[in-house]
């Protein structure tokens, strides 16, 4: 036994200081390797908040109750979703289709990100990502939609109750 300890060091000292040169080898790339992740981790949750904020801001739209408010409402509720996310967008766009805007349509909504990887250059990522999301949220079957006239709910009413009070004579 004490002959195979003797041995084994006779067999180590001739490796000093390999230690040292191995991590010095090897830690840029497991640098690297963790920087990657963390690109690649970055991009994926930037993906599912571009999503979210396009499912939040189709559902704010299909809330509308005319086209205008619906494009309007939904840009808003993209912005704010992206922002309290923590996401900065270098540029940001939002597209809102509302031309099935009616009882028992849909709308769709766009949500285009450009986010900046700047810090993540040194691993091979591009300076920035594009992201880009699309939502859909029916409008019930059973409301009222308004045109964008500035007919307000008791001016309709109103004129409803005088039409009814003609049909009556």
């Amino acid at each position: 036994m004490r002959a195979w300890v003797t041995g084994r060091r006779e067999q180590l000292r001739g490796q000093d200081g390999f230690a040292t040169l191995e991590l010095v080898i090897v830690a840029p790339f497991l640098l690297a390797f963790v920087l990657l992740i963390v690109g690649f981790g970055r991009v994926t949750h930037g993906r599912q908040l571009v999503e979210q904020a396009a499912a939040a801001a189709a559902r704010t739209a299909a809330l509308g109750s005319t086209p205008g408010q619906a494009k309007a409402a939904a840009r808003q509720e993209a912005a704010d979703t992206l922002s309290q996310a923590g996401i900065s967008c270098t540029s940001m766009r939002t597209d809102v289709n509302t031309s099935g805007f009616h009882p028992g349509g849909q709308v769709s909504v766009t949500v285009t990100c450009v986010a900046s990887l700047a810090d993540l250059t040194v691993v091979g990522f591009p300076g920035s990502k594009t992201l880009t999301a699309t939502s859909m949220s029916p409008l019930d079957h059973y409301r009222q939609i308004g045109l964008g006239f500035g007919m307000t709910d008791e001016r309709l009413h109103a004129n409803r109750g005088a039409e009814a009070s003609h049909v009556a004579e």
